[in-house]
């Protein structure tokens, strides 16, 4: 039953409020911290100034506004930060090592885990809206906004600082209960909540994840260009993707898991408790050939409700183009090729090129 509050709460009551709310909302962890990021300024000044955010102008657009809350949501004083775990609820034990064996297998069209059910925007945004609705239930009136990768807000510092764990050597948050297959969410609230102790950090001397990295694109512990991360290639940049990485990408046609595969701490990774994240379309077992196959209309209509489907089909049939390029020679990839090498955009038509090219053919 959820606890009962009385209109005027006293605070540390009321954070113990929020997180048993928060787990009857299918959150595995919810925490409070307060909104001083003055320390990540510089890294995150420096990591901009070098370009490493590459065609992502949105990480710059905003200034310093990113590292301070207060400046973003005007009456801001605490973050909620809430971790929801995303592996589907029937992934087996030895998950890690069936996703190895599709990574080495050149026929199969790699999608990253965490895209393979509904749209994690979607579900966090409405599963906290309806936890700060609860919260002004039990107060009133008061002033918050709910963040889920949707604004200029640096999550991870403030998932850092609240406790739901730590930054891991790439970059992505890690906690010693659930590994990193996560998404987080927060709620800024200008309610002056008790805050949550962070963790410390536990990767010591492993480079698991910098060393099995394809394209290089972890530089060292905690930085990473992310113009060479296979997920930004696929998923953010919006022309050509470079030559000199085409090869390194292998089958990855959405995103990339190999940092989070490598990582010991993922042997403790959690299944989600909603459905959601459930594999939909077969995108944890398709092939190359089947997905290049498949028309706009296809794309529009089995993606619905997909995180993937805001790439569009011409950046799918891009990536798909890659992967086959990548694959053992044979004829129906050819023939899967050459069926697209008239396609209206240049984009694809050149990737397609590219591809037939790594088979010794031309279009």
């Amino acid at each position: 039953m959820s606890a009962q509050l009385p209109v005027q709460p006293d605070l540390p009551a009321l954070a113990q409020a929020i997180k048993a709310w928060g787990a009857e909302l299918g959150f595995a962890d919810v925490r409070i911290a307060d909104i001083d990021l003055a320390e990540h300024e510089a890294g995150l000044q420096a990591w901009l100034d070098a370009g490493h955010h590459g065609e992502m102008d949105y990480m710059a657009s905003h200034g310093m506004k990113r590292a301070r809350p207060a400046e973003l949501v005007p009456g801001t004083v605490r973050v909620i930060s809430a971790r929801m775990d995303y592996l589907p609820m029937a992934t087996p034990a030895d998950w890690r090592a069936r996703e190895r064996l599709r990574q080495d297998d050149p026929e199969a069209a790699v999608v990253s885990i965490y895209a393979r059910g509904r749209d994690y925007h979607k579900v966090l945004r409405n599963r906290l809206q309806a936890l700060a609705e609860k919260v002004r239930a039990a107060v009133g009136e008061y002033g918050y906004r709910v963040f889920t990768d949707s604004a200029p807000v640096m999550e991870l510092p403030l998932a850092q600082k609240a406790g739901l764990g730590w930054r891991g050597k790439h970059t992505l948050l890690l906690s010693r209960e659930a590994g990193s297959m996560f998404f987080i969410g927060e709620i800024l609230v200008d309610l002056p909540l008790p805050v949550d102790e962070p963790t410390g950090t536990h990767c010591g001397q492993c480079s698991a994840c910098i060393d099995v990295c394809p394209t290089g694109a972890i530089l060292g512990p905690g930085r990473l260009d992310a113009r060479r991360c296979i997920s930004y290639l696929t998923i953010e940049l919006k022309g050509a993707i470079p030559e000199e990485f085409r090869p390194l990408i292998g089958n990855r046609i959405y995103g990339c898991d190999d940092c989070q595969l490598a990582c010991p701490w993922n042997k403790f990774a959690q299944r989600a408790t909603v459905p959601d994240f459930d594999e939909r379309n077969g995108l944890g077992t398709a092939g190359l050939v089947e997905l290049f196959g498949w028309s706009e209309d296809d794309f529009n209509r089995r993606l619905e409700g997909s995180p993937i489907r805001r790439i569009g089909h011409e950046r799918w049939l891009r990536n798909l183009a890659v992967g086959l390029g990548n694959a053992i020679t044979s004829d129906e990839i050819v023939a899967a090729l050459r069926a697209r090498a008239d396609h209206p955009s240049a984009l694809v038509r050149e990737h397609v090129a590219w591809a037939l090219a790594r088979h010794g053919r031309t279009v």
